[in-house]
């Protein structure tokens, strides 16, 4: 699970550009696919009859555990039983964000930073549910670069993708522990991951936990983590998040609701039975290492609600919280309008 939520500047131009064509949902993108196995709800035979509406939910990046309930909603029939036929794609050379913003899909799978810079340069996004309820990303080093606090980063090289987020973020953490981010040697990765990149030439980088640390623990490869979260109540923000656009909600909040529905209960399906859904997830995907997956499903299922309320649930002071870090790092234009880049109103009733 490479974070690309951290190299997303250059996104927003692309998002901008998308602005012009922006749209609802596709009904004419779906792959026609049926749903894999039945799990019949409720309500399936009043929408056997009726046709489906073809529905595009984009990836941010390769699949992995952060979006199994998407796959357990597609292939347990919750999509269908809404009258949908759901296909999950990878996204292109534009980016999730662009296809979403664009109405090219009405859904896909994005971060929060990426939707507060978007929304300050214009771009209609609107997160729909925080897939994770608390931030699981953070600097990772294997054990023997001796990183046990950001003042270790000292010295050492960080291997990156070029964001400014990625210094203020390091800068931020290490001003706490009384150290300084330009003691740092800050390279390009490069298409590089991290097991090959710290064999090569850096000493730690950003990861999530729940996909490069499980693996690094298979592989028996130790590491030091340093989550974020863990320095600042600001970076503990909502990565990743579901989103959609405000044209899409606007013109069809049905469809959005319905999409929803079905997508909460397949993160509940995962929250419940991590290793039943980690399965779904191979069946669809069967080049995942199969271990990775369930060990992942695993540790990440309790984590996705976590102590909210409901799966998906957002609060204001988290948006709130990070978009004021990000303006006062200047990496923001201006401050953001919190009430309209996230909204918890087409989340099921609990």
């Amino acid at each position: 699970m490479k974070n690309k939520s951290i190299g997303l500047l250059l996104l927003v131009c692309m998002l901008v550009l998308a602005l012009a064509g922006c749209g609802g949902s596709q009904n004419n993108t779906g792959s026609g696919e049926g749903t894999s196995a039945s799990d019949s709800t409720a309500g399936q035979d009043d929408t056997a009859a009726k046709p489906l509406k073809d529905v595009k939910v984009v990836l941010d990046w390769t699949p992995n555990t952060n979006h199994t309930g998407l796959y357990v909603a597609k292939d347990l029939g919750y999509y269908k039983n809404e009258g949908l036929n759901v296909e999950i794609v990878q996204p292109g050379s534009t980016g999730a964000d662009a296809m979403v913003a664009s109405g090219k899909a009405p859904f896909g799978v994005s971060y929060q930073e990426s939707v507060t810079q978007a929304r300050t340069q214009g771009v209609p996004l609107v997160s729909i549910a925080a897939v994770i309820q608390h931030n699981t990303s953070g600097f990772a080093a294997p054990v023997d670069r001796g990183i046990k606090t950001p003042k270790d980063f000292e010295g050492k090289t960080y291997g990156g993708w070029g964001s400014p987020v990625e210094e203020a973020v390091m800068g931020s953490i290490m001003e706490i522990d009384k150290a300084d981010v330009k003691k740092v040697k800050i390279v390009n990765m490069g298409d590089a991951d991290y097991f090959t990149a710290v064999k090569r030439d850096i000493d730690f980088a950003w990861i999530f936990y729940g996909w490069t640390g499980i693996e690094a623990k298979l592989r028996g490869e130790p590491l030091d983590m340093l989550y974020v979260k863990d320095y600042s109540e600001k970076l503990d923000y909502y990565t990743p998040v579901l989103v959609t656009n405000e044209k899409q909600i606007k013109d069809d909040p049905e469809l959005v609701k319905a999409f929803m529905r079905a997508t909460a209960k397949g993160y509940q399906y995962a929250i419940d039975k991590p290793e039943e859904a980690a399965n779904l997830l191979l069946k669809d995907v069967p080049d995942l290492d199969k271990q990775l997956v369930i060990e992942s499903q695993k540790w990440l299922s309790p984590k996705y609600q976590d102590d909210a309320a409901r799966w998906g649930e957002q609060k204001e002071q988290i948006w709130k919280g990070y978009s004021d870090w990000m303006y006062e790092h200047k990496l923001l234009d201006k401050p953001l309008d919190v009430k309209s880049a996230y909204t918890n109103d087409f989340l099921p009733e609990q």
